[in-house]
């Protein structure tokens, strides 16, 4: 195999979208649109890749990080300008480079490395991405010969009216041989009306040296897909959206409602689950098996269990144990992590807390910063009460406690095993095992007395 180099062209701020984002950042199920292109080449050997950045150069570096090198285009003058940037990093070594817009999402691995090995086993010196659209416009044109080889690639604004009439496109993706692309891209001049240095014309330049040139059409034209504004990034994040979804339901995953079920690319969901309608399923989540995940609920972040059952729910940077029970309307942040059979209910917010097997928390309460133990009960209305106004404090519950209902457990505190706190109780000092804790204003009934009051009955 010939060593392969790829450039992304990312320079483009992208006015059409509107956005004090640049283009490239937009994101598509989850992942910008330029990351997507890297994962597209990401597992195809290549010995170097690197992106030509522009507007935004700092923000598109800090997204890709050491996944690529860099090439800085200050002026956009054209693709290939924005090509010959990479001159320094890829001159004068052999082998094939892929050119791709960091702005084309949709473009799968397997196409790319056919369109590769289509290069380099033709010999080709350069290969054009060719796809079918039902509507051409705006497109390049590929005309043919009789033999049914690459003519020319005529744009839109050139094109005869008969030419306008072919359905085979230019996706704008190219392989060239890397030594012949940077000697032809020093040739390529800017008298056009535009005043730019088109990337097309070095294969004008490349057959006039009477070189080989090969198309590879691919059948999906999605894949060869270009954003430039939001109603063209609706669509992409749609066609992506089925794709993930379709992945998952071969194998093996119930999606009740696909077409309202949003899934990140790198998400990892286990047989048997079943998705209901309006889940969203964002980044770095892994759901086991047997899993029913209802309406509503969002994850992200999350490593889910297997037999795990979430009801309208939020879970966010947290770990839920096997065969647990969330929700619903449960709030989980913030590096919670739940072992075994834990059972977390409504309107409950857990942040920076540990339980451990079979413990609970019914409803309406908040724990921050707690570790709960194994088999523990927290009633409804408890808090820890775990921020000063600076600092926060943690509250440790034993094995086997009772906390009573609307209970306040002021930390910095530790509770026993086997503790009964009473309902009611404001606890403010550690207990040890086996205690009962019970802290109330003592009740007293004064009869009568409320006929006295303005708002007493009359």
């Amino acid at each position: 195999m010939k060593n392969r180099y790829a450039v992304i062209l990312a320079a483009g701020k992208g006015t059409r979208m509107k956005s004090k984002l640049y283009k490239v950042l937009h994101k598509v199920c989850d992942r910008t649109m330029v990351e997507l292109v890297l994962d597209s080449i990401s597992n195809l050997d290549m010995k170097e890749v690197v992106t030509v950045v522009g507007c935004g150069a700092e923000q598109v570096k800090s997204v890709i990080g050491d996944r690529s090198k860099f090439a800085l285009q200050e002026q956009q003058l054209g693709t290939a300008h924005a090509v010959k940037m990479a001159k320094d990093e890829l001159v004068g070594k052999k082998g094939t480079t892929i050119v791709i817009y960091g702005d084309t999402p949709l473009i799968t691995s397997e196409t790319v490395d056919s369109m590769l090995t289509h290069h380099e086993n033709t010999n080709a010196k350069a290969t054009v991405l060719t796809s079918f659209a039902e509507n051409p416009f705006a497109y390049g044109r590929i005309v043919r010969d009789n033999g049914g080889k690459l003519l020319k690639i005529v744009e839109e604004k050139d094109a005869t009216e008969e030419e306008k009439l072919i359905k085979e496109i230019n996706s704008g993706i190219y392989c060239f041989d890397n030594e012949l692309l940077f000697e032809m891209i020093e040739k390529v001049k800017n008298d056009n009306n535009q005043g730019e240095y088109y990337l097309p014309d070095v294969l004008s330049l490349i057959r006039q040296c009477g070189e080989k040139i090969e198309t590879y059409l691919c059948s999906d034209f999605d894949e060869t897909f270009g954003v430039n504004d939001r109603v063209a990034l609706a669509y992409a994040e749609k066609v992506m959206r089925s794709r993930i979804n379709t992945k998952h339901m071969l194998n093996g995953v119930t999606l009740v409602d696909p077409e309202s079920t949003y899934i990140a690319p790198d998400a990892i969901i286990g047989c048997d689950t079943t998705i209901y309608p309006n889940v969203t399923i964002k980044s770095k989540t892994i759901i086991g098996e047997d899993c029913k995940i209802k309406p509503n609920t969002f994850l992200e972040n999350a490593i889910i269990g297997n037999g795990v059952e979430i009801k309208n729910s939020t879970i966010t940077n947290s770990k839920v144990g096997d065969y647990s029970v969330i929700g619903p309307y449960a709030h989980l942040r913030d590096n919670c992590e739940l072992k075994e059979k834990v059972r977390i209910g409504n309107f409950v917010e857990l942040k920076n807390s540990k339980y451990g097997n079979n413990a609970k928390t019914a409803h309406l309460s908040y724990l921050g910063d707690a570790e709960v133990g194994s088999n523990t009960n927290i009633g409804c209305g408890t808090i820890t009460v775990n921020y000063d106004g600076k600092n926060k404090f943690q509250t440790k519950i034993g094995n086997d406690t009772f906390i009573g209902c609307n209970s306040n457990l002021i930390a910095p505190l530790e509770i026993g095993n086997g503790v009964v706190v009473a309902a009611g109780t404001t606890v403010t000092k550690n207990i040890e095992d086996d205690a009962l804790a019970i802290a109330r204003v003592k009740q007293e009934n004064k009869q009568g007395y409320a006929k006295k009051l303005p708002s007493g009955r009359q």
